[in-house]
């Protein structure tokens, strides 16, 4: 194929990003890729811990689809070898290791949704328990050998924990060894990551130079803020919109983030073309309503189509703006005389995720029935024949309530 101008390419590479250590070898090595008409491999690895992603994970899943627009070669590692030691990047302690069982589930899950995001034709999938699983001991023993300790406590949350005195076990020093490794094998050009991985990324390309390979670009996304408005986006934190989520959910909880992060969310997971990036600034800016609303739009309509955003558009209109309730709205009916909790009700509505959340919900003051906020996490109603009312959890979720 033909390759775009080498500063095109680079203008694309760079959004977003927070650092490409080091930029001048990526630059000779997209000048090469031209000359030679041969697409750099890019590889980013995934460890499978959890079934479902998020918006944060799609920052780096983008850049990955930008390198395949570019004409690239996408290599998707499923880590489903690593995901068995657990890595602890960016955690205050060890992240668990998972079963096989577990891990298989959720690469397939993972795997169906990434490639909403990625051209699936041109992704070269592969899983890592293909080479790392076949290695010997004392293989093993020939890799730990290519770094100290010294070396392994200079990342940083290896470095906090031990001056904390916490517990850090041997065979978390092997998770960098095995990243790397993958990119020994693969004979990787460029590995992403988010900022959290740079040590696992940069230990990459000591162990190809070591190979006697040309080591790999490092090229680091920074980390999306959740919805919160402070912390990452994590279902740990309950801060996230999953990209599988419900359009009208989507679209609600796009317009509950703060006005710094419009323009950051614009840049780091949409396709608006970056010659346009300045104007959605300028909007984000001078017009934050409606560059919020502009920013639902294009996310909702990315994951679910132009006529599920305007559905989703327009359903917020009708019951937040107007504060109306949809003529679809779901009704939900006891027996006169039963008295029922309201968390199970809520529970039966599905419209949060867990009770711990819907008491969340009740503490911040997003629970009302009949337009009175409910504070209490162990309210009930009793229910006669007559009884009917309007209850709103969330910004977004009406249901009836019926006595029968």
């Amino acid at each position: 194929m033909s390759f775009l101008p080498v500063e095109e390419q680079l203008e694309v590479i760079r959004r977003g990003t927070v650092e490409i250590v080091p930029e001048e070898e990526l630059v000779e090595k997209l000048k090469k890729s031209k000359k030679d008409n041969q697409p750099l491999k890019i590889k980013l690895g995934c460890d499978p811990t959890r079934p479902d992603l998020h918006l944060g994970h799609s920052v780096i899943l983008r850049k990955l689809r930008q390198f395949q627009d570019l004409g690239h070669e996408a290599i998707l590692i499923i880590g489903d070898f690593t995901a068995m030691i657990g890595d602890p990047t960016g955690q205050n302690e060890t992240r668990p290791a998972l079963s096989e069982e577990e891990i298989k589930e959720n690469a397939s899950t993972y795997l169906e949704q990434a490639t909403k995001i990625l051209d699936e034709e041109k992704t070269t999938i592969v899983y890592n328990s293909d080479w790392l699983g076949s290695m010997q001991f004392q293989d093993v023993i020939k890799l730990a050998s290519k770094l100290t300790v010294a070396r392994m406590i200079e990342r940083d949350d290896f470095s906090k924990r031990f001056e904390a005195n916490e517990p850090i076990s041997l065979h978390e020093f092997l998770y960098p060894l095995a990243q790397g490794q993958d990119s020994v094998h693969l004979h990787s050009d460029v590995e992403l990551g988010g900022t959290d991985q740079k040590f696992n990324l940069l230990v990459g390309r000591e162990l190809q130079k070591d190979d006697g390979q040309e080591p790999q670009i490092c090229l680091m996304m920074p980390l999306l803020v959740g919805t919160d408005g402070t912390k990452k986006m994590s279902k740990s934190y309950d801060n996230y919109i999953g990209i599988t989520e419900d359009a009208n959910d989507m679209y609600g909880k796009v317009l509950s983030i703060s006005d710094d992060l419009i323009y950051p969310w614009f840049e780091l997971i949409t396709d608006i073309p970056v010659d346009d990036l300045p104007k959605y600034k300028e909007k984000a800016e001078k017009d934050p309503r409606n560059a919020k609303h502009d920013l639902a739009f294009t996310l909702t309509a990315m994951y679910h189509g132009g006529a599920a955003a305007k559905e989703a558009r327009n359903h917020f209109e009708q019951t937040v703006i107007n504060k109306e309730i949809s003529d679809d709205a779901p009704t939900y009916e006891y027996d006169a005389g039963e008295e029922v909790r309201l968390l199970d009700i809520i529970a039966e509505t599905g419209f949060t995720e867990s009770n711990g959340q819907t008491k969340r919900l009740i503490k911040q003051g997003g629970v009302s029935i009949d337009d009175k906020k409910i504070t209490d996490k162990g309210y009930s109603i009793t229910f006669e024949e007559d009884t009917e009312l309007v209850l709103k959890v969330g910004k977004r979720n009406f249901c009836y309530l019926k006595g029968k």
